[in-house]
């Protein structure tokens, strides 16, 4: 099984892992329960791996993983002339909901 990645933590890898499974490439998550001794160990060496299967996966996983961490956020302008960034659907200045 090779490694694919490391995560910030245990619920992006996981995250991550159920994504890979979703488009049919097995993986698991390693290292899931070493959170625990982060300190006795470097912190680096206690975070969680996504690991997959099959070695002829490995393209397309970490396409996949590439297109997973770099989901472009999205832009609209309110009417009220606001500009309203990421993922909010709601403009923070006058309340007012994205337009569809």
């Amino acid at each position: 099984m090779p490694r694919l990645t490391q995560a910030p933590n245990l619920a992006i890898a996981t995250l991550w892992a159920d994504a890979l499974a979703v488009e049919g490439i097995e993986s698991s998550v390693q290292r899931q329960y070493l959170s625990g001794v982060a300190g006795d160990l470097p912190p680096d060496q206690c975070l969680p791996e996504v690991w997959f299967k099959h070695p002829s996966q490995e393209a397309r996983a970490r396409q996949l993983l590439h297109d997973l961490q770099n989901i472009p956020q999205h832009r609209w302008r309110c009417g009220c002339g606001e500009l309203v960034e990421g993922g909010f659907e709601q403009c923070w200045s006058c309340g007012a909901f994205m337009p569809r």
